[in-house]
């Protein structure tokens, strides 16, 4: 009787956490291991359970970091005006779905009075502080939503031009932060550790040098353009060349290569491809037994193509946003979660959330086509690593469980 009653108050647990009750965790580390209780409540009741393992249990949990930047450009010939609603949202669909704890999260906005702003220093800063503390098997969250840009890929030691150019991300400083930089981030993860991204931003397609296509232009069903045009969008893009006479404008100098104006406004702190004698970090996928591409831990999700703008949308332009401004993208990752939110028998991968959102772009009427470039065995991964809450619930089903009351 005893052990059916236990059972019974373990199915009662999930099943509460299935119909958006809050968990909250209680971590306390253990050697290399955490070992925890939980608390299932009801936001608006009293705590229904309290349950706690054995103290021989032992269950290994994989920490989720989290940096969400968001820059409106308020003042500017530049400004947007959803992207701290998007950072806000994001943070919040983190922590009730996803695990999150938010002394995990870390947010940099440039709202009025913001105590840490969004400068090109501090990103990085925030993204190495996640990749320090992560070890192997953890789950790195990135989520950035402003404006974006291309720029020439041209190496001024030498004048050497490519043919390409290189996708960057325009913190409110304007020190930019490229592909590049995020490709570094992910050679430095620890063996078998993430780092999700999520670009809501302009030319936000392969974001992540080098990072594999799965869902993008060159596999891409959609038409190119039908045309139409939302009333009140903005696009998150700002023209390479604008960024140059910014640049210029500040620094003094009149060089046309956006190196010289970055290494000389902010030095080291400027992206390491503009930085002269720079060595990058190498992945532990150089290594001889390494040469499996499966093994890279970047995935990127971004809001548009390579060729293509975000936007930026006023309030009421779609339904479902509650009054506020929002960048499309983010918005529509938002309601597509809670569409799925009602059906937990299965869960969503990162192939099928890029597929859902272009879908409901694609019937909002946006001109973007959302992208996915990560390696094979990520696309078809459960959306961050989701089927790990699942799991540790399971396991708490079982007739060892113990179950207390306070």
């Amino acid at each position: 009787m005893e052990r059916s009653l236990q059972s019974d108050r373990a199915k009662s647990a999930k099943t509460s956490f299935t119909q958006n009750f809050h968990v909250s965790f209680f971590l306390v580390q253990m050697s290399s291991h955490l070992h925890f209780t939980f608390k299932v409540s009801h936001s608006q009741g009293p705590t229904m359970a309290v349950g706690r393992l054995p103290e021989n249990f032992n269950m290994e949990i994989k920490k989720r970091l989290a940096t969400l930047v968001g820059c409106n450009y308020a003042g500017t010939r530049n400004e947007l005006r959803g992207c701290i609603n998007d950072v806000e949202a994001m943070r919040d669909l983190l922590i009730d779905r996803f695990g999150f704890d938010a002394s995990n999260i870390v947010i940099l906005t440039d709202e009025p009075g913001a105590q840490l702003l969004p400068t090109g220093a501090n990103i990085r800063q925030a993204l190495r502080r996640m990749i320090d503390q992560a070890n192997s098997g953890d789950i790195v969250f990135f989520h950035y939503s402003g404006h974006g840009t291309l720029i020439p890929s041209v190496n001024p030691h030498n004048g050497r031009r490519h043919r390409r150019r290189d996708e960057a991300i325009v913190p409110c400083d304007f020190n930019l932060l490229t592909d590049v930089d995020f490709r570094e981030l992910v050679n430095q993860l620890p063996k078998d550790a993430t780092f999700t991204m999520i670009s809501d931003s302009c030319h936000s397609g392969g974001l992540i040098q080098n990072e594999k296509e799965q869902i993008g232009p060159s596999n891409s069903t959609f038409p190119t353009s039908s045309k139409h045009i939302l009333a009140h969008q903005r696009p998150k893009y700002i023209p390479f060349d604008s960024v140059l006479h910014h640049l210029s404008s500040i620094s003094g100098l009149t060089s046309p290569n956006v190196s010289d104006h970055l290494t000389n406004l902010f030095g080291s702190n400027a992206s390491p491809m503009f930085v002269p004698g720079t060595v990058l970090h190498r992945s532990y996928t150089d290594d001889e037994d390494a040469d499996d591409d499966d093994k890279d831990g970047g995935i990127l999700l971004s809001g548009c193509q390579t060729d293509e703008t975000s936007a930026d949308m006023s309030p009421d332009e779609v339904e479902g946003t509650e009054g506020k401004a929002y960048g499309a993208f983010s918005n529509a990752i938002q309601m597509m979660m809670r569409e799925e939110g009602e059906d937990d028998e299965e869960m969503i991968s990162y192939k099928e959330v890029v597929l859902k959102v272009r879908e409901l772009l694609k019937k909002q009427g946006f001109e973007q086509h959302p992208c996915l470039y990560c390696s094979d065995e990520n696309a078809e991964k459960p959306f961050l690593m989701a089927d790990e809450i699942e799991k540790k619930l399971d396991s708490c089903s079982s007739p060892s469980w113990n179950s207390s009351e306070e």
